[in-house]
């Protein structure tokens, strides 16, 4: 678990993650072989809304309206059509850097699907080389 970042103010002793601590957990909890997840985004001080959605543009948040959370997240391991965890982790780091509060939760988690590459006319050597590597 990460270092907590923000106190809640409350009799209690619950402590906010930061965002990114928090996608960095999500991170790690994942199988070796995910290949793309879905989060939702919910930004506590809504009047830092155009803010964090200039922030998170970067990353191709897809804005919900009327709902209860405001973004959706999807994020790729090592290839398809969405940010790259890397990309995420720093605007997120940049949101937490700019004192931006908010939560997140995991929607889908998919697994096991490899990238297809034109293998047409390459030698056998590259062909299981690629197996190999994506372990096919």
């Amino acid at each position: 678990m990460g270092r907590p970042r923000y106190p809640v103010p409350s009799p209690d002793t619950l402590w906010l993650l930061s965002l990114a601590d928090d996608f960095k957990e999500v991170l790690d909890s994942l199988p070796p072989d995910w290949t793309d997840l879905e989060l939702d985004l919910r930004i506590e001080d809504e009047s830092r809304y155009i803010d964090t959605a200039v922030a998170v543009s970067q990353i191709n948040a897809q804005p919900y309206s009327q709902s209860d959370w405001d973004w959706r997240l999807i994020v790729a391991h090592g290839f398809g059509h969405a940010a790259a965890a890397e990309t995420v982790m720093g605007v997120l780091r940049k949101l937490d850097a700019d004192g931006t509060r908010g939560e997140m939760v995991v929607r889908e988690v998919r697994e096991g699907r490899s990238e297809i590459v034109q293998m047409w006319g390459r030698p056998e050597s590259v062909r299981e080389e690629f197996r190999e590597r994506r372990s096919l």
